[in-house]
């Protein structure tokens, strides 16, 4: 949610504005539905199809954090301080199609004690570790805490110690686990002193990282992450204007290197919404049918003219299923 809170007066009145012009396209709800893709054309993701799921009927909204596993569990973290687990059900040409099975429940303290709703249970990031652990990210209380398991306590990790000065709500939207091991972390809107169009970026661990800086497009904020097989990463990133709502791009990085330095890449995506209030927010890349597909996911905030999509993209280059 961290778009969207920062700023809220002018994005409030903004996105009040644009329910006039939007209310008459919204589509009916239904319990777990299919709605038009939209993806610019001549990118090198192309889109697969876009579900929109019913938070009432899932038990949680303010989706953030994705990631969809090889056995198509998605694990997703809410803003409020929630987690939740389900079946992604996808067509043989990779279509969404529902959401089976959902567990939810509340995101714990090292007590194990659900978070209180209160500025320390703004989960925004969500990453897996090797060994079936989790790493979720928060905001206005920064820091990243590991969880063994989804219903259990937290455990606190050392995060960079320069993300005590980022912005309140400004913070971890960005979080994965690189294939070697390391990990990567992106500020939604922290910046540099030597570069002030770029992020703070960090690579490596508790106890050992390192300070990097990540480039995205003018009038963007990277909202999520996902590392890649070739040990680079996907870059969910969100724009934002009071007259045409939200839209993103999604940026691919190489391989990440070990020395310090610039993070950027080319445009694989460019997502309009299908609506000016959907705000993309969270992103994982897996594999299923012997494709390599992604999946990115928007927050609905828990405003009412807001959605939760979930859009399937797949590489242009690869073969059918």
């Amino acid at each position: 949610m961290g778009g969207l809170r920062r700023r809220a007066l002018g994005r409030r009145a903004a996105l009040a504005a644009l329910i006039g012009a939007t209310a008459c396209q919204r589509p009916d709800l239904a319990d777990l539905s299919t709605v038009l893709p939209q993806v610019a054309a001549d990118t090198p993701l192309r889109p697969l199809g876009t579900l929109e799921i019913n938070t009432a009927q899932l038990g949680v909204d303010g989706l953030s954090g994705l990631h969809i596993g090889p056995d198509l569990t998605l694990t997703a973290i809410a803003d409020r301080g929630n987690w939740c687990q389900a079946r992604l059900l996808l067509a043989p040409d990779g279509t969404p199609l529902g959401l089976a099975f959902p567990r939810v429940g509340p995101l714990r303290d090292i007590a194990g004690r659900p978070l209180p709703r209160v500025l320390v249970n703004d989960a925004e990031s969500l990453a897996a570790l090797p060994d079936g652990s989790w790493l979720v990210g928060f905001e206005r209380l920064h820091r990243i805490w590991r969880y063994r398991r989804l219903d259990g306590p937290a455990e606190p990790v050392d995060a960079p110690p320069e993300l005590r000065l980022a912005p309140t709500n400004g913070s971890l939207e960005s979080l994965g686990v690189l294939p070697d091991g390391r990990w990567l972390a992106i500020a939604e809107s922290q910046r540099p002193e030597e570069d002030r169009l770029s992020r703070m970026a960090w690579i490596g661990g508790p106890g050992r990282w390192r300070r990097f800086t990540y480039r995205p497009r003018a009038g963007h904020d990277p909202s999520d992450l996902c590392p890649l097989p070739d040990g680079g990463a996907l870059v969910l990133e969100r724009h934002f204007s009071l007259t045409g709502g939200f839209s993103a791009r999604i940026a691919r990085l190489p391989p990440i290197p070990a020395a310090p330095g610039l993070l950027q890449g080319p445009t694989v995506a460019e997502l309009a919404a299908p609506l000016p209030t959907d705000n993309w927010e969270g992103i994982s890349a897996f594999r299923h049918g012997g494709r390599n597909l992604v999946a990115v996911i928007s927050d609905d905030n828990s405003m009412f003219f807001q959605r939760t999509l979930l859009m399937v993209l797949a590489w242009a280059d690869q073969p059918t299923a």
